[in-house]
């Protein structure tokens, strides 16, 4: 199955990898490959997770306080959010 990226959402993402390159050597690659996994299991089992708000699901990713804001939709997987869990849980909702 395929996925995209609200721009918003891509531009959180790219944010985070360099926050987190910047912390620490590699570190950066680290969550870049923990969101993919994550994106691959949505991907591959798109319903797993729990609805947050008007067909959105959320999973969580492993190793870091991040969850990846999301709905199927024809097939394909389009990605609102990649979220901090610890910043306004609604912020995202204009992307909608």
């Amino acid at each position: 199955m395929k996925f995209t990226f609200h721009p918003e959402a891509e531009l959180e993402f790219d944010e985070a990898i360099s926050f987190y390159e910047e912390a620490k050597e590699s570190l950066g690659f680290d969550f870049a490959s923990e969101v993919f996994s994550s994106i691959t299991s949505i991907c591959n089992y798109p319903e797993a997770w729990p609805i947050v708000s008007d067909g959105i699901r959320r999973c969580l990713v492993n190793r870091f306080p991040y969850g990846i804001l999301y709905s199927e939709i024809k097939d394909e997987i389009f990605i609102y959010a990649v979220m901090h869990l610890h910043r306004d849980p609604d912020y995202w909702k204009n992307r909608i």
